[in-house]
């Protein structure tokens, strides 16, 4: 898990520092997937939003041996992690890949 946590916040540092200096790529796909498009992306921008404090939440709860609050809120923390992380391949994947400019 920690591999794990390193890794992630590694990407993300990555990822906000790349958008900061190069931008945003425009969807250039046409028809009844630009709706698709959006409604992923916009999942996926609000739940990675809302996904960053549970992870820290999530993780300092185990890093305190809480064996109570933890599960609790790692039910909740995993399976958003892990639709964010597809969300995010699948929207790489439609931008510079199947639809790109």
């Amino acid at each position: 898990m920690t591999a794990t946590l390193v890794t992630s916040a590694a990407f993300l540092a990555s990822y906000l520092t790349y958008h900061i200096n190069v931008g945003f790529h425009p969807f250039a796909g046409q028809g009844m997937i630009r709706p698709f498009y959006f409604i992923i992306l916009t999942s996926h921008v609000l739940l990675a939003i809302t996904l960053v404090p549970m992870v820290a939440i999530t993780a300092a709860l185990a890093l305190k041996g809480n064996i109570k609050k933890h599960p609790r809120i790692a039910r909740w923390t995993l399976p958003i992690w892990l639709y964010v992380s597809i969300t995010g391949v699948i929207i790489y994947l439609f931008v510079f890949h199947l639809y790109s400019s």
